[in-house]
């Protein structure tokens, strides 16, 4: 019987074993960057508002994701952070995200992108404010914002003169307005100047008398309007204030107590029941701030995104609430509405 012949295998060259480790390194490196293209992207939501109140936004934003081909949950995930009305929470809250190392930071106010931008200097920030935010020190210009931070603006604080015009049009008659700011709110500080100046141009302009009132908090608000009642007050103007849209049901309330006719740059608080909006609407500037988001993620820098502005401004007038305060809008005003409530 032949014994059966060993075949022996020669050894590996070097070569050999070179290319196998090359070949087991881009095997792994390609199934983990499999692994991370299939990871969805993290946006994080910075808010000084509520859940409740911030709902619409953050729907409005995930609209305009969603129409530009990405999936909540499959290619994006939002993680949202809520002031609740509480400024000097926004700082801690975008270091909470920063840690959380988030792809991308949405922020809903020039502090809120104050509080972010302070957090980080790399990761992106697109921003949904009615400050100025070139003014508040964001962007170097509108056109060339030059750092990690871009977005829309609607530049609110300048349309408070054509508020005023809009409520003296819808009552003729108005000579005493008062004006609700929040005097510890960054946009009061910050626009002081402008509120004089508003003040000035509508007592010339349109014949009336400016009267501020403040409410600091929420257990403030009822005093204030006490105090508008005092003073016969005829009409009201809601500055723009997390604090305010927080609390806006509350607000819109005593305003229908007082039969107080207001005006308000934020549409939550006609919905709310509230006279009149004219603004920009902010589910649009959250659409447009989904489109900022999308070419970031793509891979565009902020710092080339010019920051841009709405390209519509709505009125929106609540008639059933001038029924209710037993106002006839003048029909002029209403043709002009973008939308009336009945």
């Amino acid at each position: 019987m032949r014994a059966r012949r060993m075949r022996i295998i020669p050894p590996m060259s070097p070569r050999w074993w070179l290319a196998l480790v090359l070949a087991l390194s881009l095997s792994t490196a390609f199934h983990v960057a499999a692994q991370e293209a299939r990871r969805p992207v993290r946006i994080g939501r910075l808010t000084p508002l509520s859940v409740e109140a911030d709902s619409p936004h953050i729907e409005a934003f995930k609209q305009g994701m969603r129409a530009l081909g990405w999936a909540e949950g499959t290619t994006f995930t939002v993680e949202t952070r809520f002031a609740d009305g509480k400024g000097e929470r926004l700082p801690a809250l975008a270091a909470e995200l920063v840690r959380q190392r988030v792809d991308l930071i949405l922020t809903g106010s020039s502090p809120g992108a104050l509080a972010a931008r302070q957090a980080t200097a790399t990761i992106p920030i697109v921003i949904v404010t009615t400050g100025d935010p070139v003014h508040d020190g964001l962007v170097t210009s509108l056109a060339r914002p030059g750092g990690n931070v871009t977005g829309v603006t609607a530049l609110g604080q300048t349309l408070d003169l054509k508020r005023l015009e809009l409520l003296k049009e819808a009552v003729p008659r108005l000579s005493r307005v008062a004006v609700l700011v929040n005097p510890a709110s960054f946009y009061t500080t910050q626009y002081s100047a402008a509120l004089e100046s508003e003040k000035d141009a509508a007592t010339h302009a349109l014949g009336l008398a400016l009267r501020v009132f403040e409410a600091r908090q929420a257990s403030e608000l009822e005093p204030a309007f006490a105090a508008m009642a005092r003073e016969h007050m005829e009409a009201l103007l809601v500055q723009t204030n997390p604090l305010f849209i927080t609390h806006r049901k509350r607000i819109v309330e005593l305003a229908a107590r007082r039969r107080l006719p207001a005006v308000y740059g934020g549409r939550d608080y006609v919905d709310a029941g509230g006279l009149m909006f004219y603004g920009a609407s902010l589910a649009s500037m959250y659409r447009q701030a989904a489109a900022y988001a999308d070419k970031i993620l793509k891979g565009a820098r902020p710092a080339d995104l010019p920051v841009e502005q709405p390209t519509k401004l709505e009125l929106v007038i609540n008639v059933k609430t001038a029924k209710a305060l037993r106002l006839t809008i003048p029909p002029p005003l209403l043709l002009r509405a973008d939308e009336v409530i009945p």
